[in-house]
């Protein structure tokens, strides 16, 4: 009996702590988001998990939504940023079913057009990224480069005008980073909610590689 109104107890507890950071967070992005000019939202919101459903992180388990949204322009561009959920099952040896849930942080942030699929991911990390865009790897004259990057795209032409020099430069001095580009999106993926403070310094850097792109690209 003892040990099991100590279990509850320890869930208790873990409930309200859960509670009582996730409002802290909360609090703690809208402040952020009212100093950058954005628009703040912690409310779960369906719809975006499905706009952006062609982004392969966000098309991934079941019950998929973002919340603690953070959306506006930023450096003259469109952007999102915010935490994100979904949830995956699996069994136990007794056939029991287990729901595991997974949250991490997402930043978006709008191309003026759109562009094939490509994926830049760390080996052996976010696999099933580059594994559902169904490409093999594609290798670089930088061997660094390529032995820290998985990169896959349906259009080499594009995977390497777009992993130009000054971009493998600035990649490999920020290896934790993956991007995915699709459609009129550049994305950046982590595997983890970012802690608050960390959240500009990754939207500066959502926006510099958005500027190593090549104005050509652009001009097609």
């Amino acid at each position: 009996m003892g040990g099991f109104i100590t279990v509850a107890i320890c869930i208790i507890i873990a409930i309200v702590w859960g509670i009582y950071a996730g409002k802290k967070r909360r609090d703690a992005m809208s402040l952020l988001a009212e100093r950058l000019g954005l628009q703040f939202s912690h409310e779960r919101n369906y719809q975006m998990a499905r706009q952006f459903t062609f982004l392969d992180q966000l098309d991934q388990g079941s019950n998929r939504y973002a919340y603690n949204i953070m959306e506006g322009r930023y450096d003259e561009k469109a952007i999102w940023v915010f935490d994100y959920h979904y949830e995956t099952y699996s069994h136990d040896s007794k056939g029991n079913r287990r729901t595991d849930h997974h949250h991490f942080s997402f930043f978006i942030l709008g191309l003026e057009r759109a562009f094939p699929e490509l994926t830049i991911a760390k080996e052996g990390f976010f696999s099933k990224i580059a594994q559902a865009v169904g490409y093999d790897d594609i290798d670089f004259e930088s061997h660094e480069f390529s032995r820290r990057f998985v990169v896959r795209s349906k259009d080499k032409k594009f995977a390497y005008d777009f992993c130009n020099a000054r971009m493998i430069d600035y990649l490999l001095g920020v290896p934790e980073i993956e991007i995915e580009v699709d459609s009129n999106a550049l994305a950046l993926a982590f595997d983890r909610c970012l802690k608050v403070e960390e959240i500009e310094p990754r939207l500066r850097q959502l926006v510099e590689i958005r500027a190593l792109m090549p104005d050509y690209l652009f001009d097609q």
